[in-house]
């Protein structure tokens, strides 16, 4: 099951006026390039809003049957979009998608908004 990224591309810190490039954008953009020239197969996935407003660069890390992550407060910059590229590929190996927080890197050991467990199977 390949994990997906998805990043809010509207973040923003409250003190950037609304006419300004957006963090999240750049996020967004630093990961795609460094996909794009490693050579990496993994989806990412602009998203217009996750509600993470307050602790923007807002990611998630999702695939189906997995546990979800969802992360803020990040840098948007290369560093940030590297570890992100190294968590997915974390996410994507392990069999229910659960990463323990010391197995992350370490930008992603901090900021954690959410850990959604992986949707019970229907009956």
């Amino acid at each position: 099951m390949t994990t997906e990224i998805l990043v809010c591309v509207l973040c923003r810190p409250p003190e950037l006026p609304r006419d300004q490039p957006r963090p999240g954008r750049a996020l967004f953009e630093a990961i795609e390039n460094i996909a794009l020239r490693d050579d990496l197969h993994i989806s990412i996935r602009p998203v217009d809003c996750m509600s993470g407003c307050r602790r923007h660069c807002t990611v998630a890390l999702q695939a189906p049957g997995k546990t979800t992550y969802m992360f803020g407060d990040l840098p948007a910059d290369e560093e940030s979009a590297e570890q992100l590229l190294v968590c997915a590929a974390l996410h994507q190996a392990s069999a229910d998608g659960f990463m323990a927080r010391e197995a992350r890197p370490e930008r992603l050991r901090e900021g954690i908004l959410a850990r959604l467990p992986a949707p019970a199977n229907p009956r």
